[in-house]
């Protein structure tokens, strides 16, 4: 079995915790900001998993009338002795679509006087069969670059007052420039070429009010930030 690296991603969001509790934790908040999900919704809690976790399904839309679809359960801890929080889940579709069949992952908040050390780390297999390995060798480093830009965009929302929405838009219209900016070196005489070629390059920095997946961490700084928190444990296996 190919080895693979659980995905990591950290930021540090100059925000009130509480603010960045209710933006991660309430449903209508998270998908507005995380690019990974369309649509998210609560569960009826029913027998032991309504004690150990509330259910929810998820929705990722693919395309005009595609949508990957699966369910989770998740768990969080408001109040810790040290001050951070910690909300844990598990997930997984039966979606032959979906070449993610099941996983786990966290997230945790820790207080610095820096701001917010937003931090999550995830794991899952694969589905597709055979050809799921292989392929997740090409998914999983855009699952961990759409997971850093949602963090980005999440901070500008806090930080900045920056609509989700409104941030998407600046991302797209400053790739579409970039893309001109490329085109047009690529047809024009070498001078000119030169010339928007390095302001292409000069693009390619994260632009203020633009979400990047640049300004995140992308590897633990030690290993007690990667660590999963205990109530993982707890959650029911899906």
């Amino acid at each position: 079995m190919a080895r693979r690296r659980a995905i990591y991603v950290e930021s540090v969001i100059r925000a009130n915790l509480d603010d960045l509790w209710l933006a991660t934790q309430d449903l209508g908040s998270h998908q507005r900001w995380d690019l990974r999900f369309t649509q998210i919704d609560y569960l009826p809690a029913t027998g032991q998993a309504g004690q150990a976790g509330q259910r929810f399904r998820y929705a990722v839309r693919l395309g005009p009338g595609v949508t990957v679809s699966g369910v989770g359960v998740c768990a969080g801890e408001r109040v810790r002795p040290d001050g951070t929080r910690t909300s844990a889940l598990r997930f997984g579709s039966s979606d032959r679509m979906s070449l993610i069949r099941s996983g786990s992952g966290y997230w945790r908040y820790v207080p610095t006087a820096r701001g917010i050390r937003f931090i999550t780390g995830y794991d899952y297999l694969p589905g597709w069969g055979r050809l799921g390995w292989p392929a997740d060798r090409l998914f999983r480093p855009i699952m961990g670059w759409a997971t850093a830009w949602s963090f980005d965009r999440l901070r500008l929302w806090l930080e900045n007052g920056v609509p989700p929405e409104r941030s998407l838009r600046r991302c797209v219209l400053t790739a579409g420039l970039r893309i001109i900016l490329c085109v047009c070196a690529w047809w024009l005489r070498p001078a000119a070429a030169a010339g928007l070629l390095m302001a292409g390059i000069a693009l390619t920095r994260p632009l203020p009010g633009v979400p990047s997946a640049l300004r995140c961490r992308r590897h633990p700084p030690d290993r007690s930030a990667a660590t999963p928190p205990s109530i993982l444990v707890h959650l029911e296996q899906l």
